[in-house]
């Protein structure tokens, strides 16, 4: 049987905290659900974010540029919570761009929307809480990954999370998240190919 996808919010939700039949009812009627192609953007670099997207498909990329130069500080696959969340919170330009590496589609939760079913419900609030305590646990992680783990290991790591999808992610892109070259790279992919 095929899950549907405000089944697979519903799913995602629990797996933060339990919510009651009413409280995810008022929550997944108020939600838009959007396509998008491959190179859209959820949020680009200067725009103050607007939205918290759930990705039922593909993944995206987030991005900084200096110097001309990109560098890629994340991915996120499907049943993910995603949105440049340092602009979500403090209504100021995003320092990231977020882009589709795949053709996605993902329910988009309004930031007013979700401060409201934040002050309704006791449980959107802990879902809001659990949910910015997991991106600060994720982001921590990504630092002591870079700090502690050879570039073999931080490539394992991210092939555990989607090994379908980071086949498809261009090296220039995943060296960068990596913090290597492409040629270096490049030699683990095919260590890996091997194994």
């Amino acid at each position: 049987m095929q899950i549907t996808p405000v089944d697979q919010l519903k799913e995602a939700l629990s797996r933060i905290t339990e919510i009651s039949t009413d409280e995810f009812q008022y929550f997944s009627t108020n939600l838009e659900t959007k396509s998008f192609k491959k190179g859209d953007f959820f949020c680009r670099e200067g725009q103050v974010e607007q939205y918290v997207y759930f990705l039922l498909t593909g993944a995206t990329r987030n991005y900084f540029l200096r110097d001309g130069k990109e560098f890629t500080v994340g991915f996120h696959f499907e049943n993910e919570f995603i949105t440049a969340y340092y602009s979500f919170l403090t209504r100021e330009p995003s320092p990231v761009s977020i882009e589709l590496i795949a053709d996605a589609s993902a329910f988009l939760i309004p930031r007013k929307f979700l401060y409201d079913f934040y002050d309704k419900f006791k449980t959107g609030e802990k879902i809001g809480r659990l949910i910015a305590e997991a991106q600060y646990l994720k982001r921590l992680q990504r630092e002591m990954e870079l700090l502690s783990l050879t570039a073999e290991e931080r490539y394992a790591k991210l092939m555990e999370r989607n090994p379908t999808l980071i086949q498809g992610i261009s090296i220039k892109h995943l060296s960068s998240y990596l913090g290597i070259q492409p040629e270096s790279l490049s030699r683990i992919r095919k260590q890996f190919a091997r194994n």
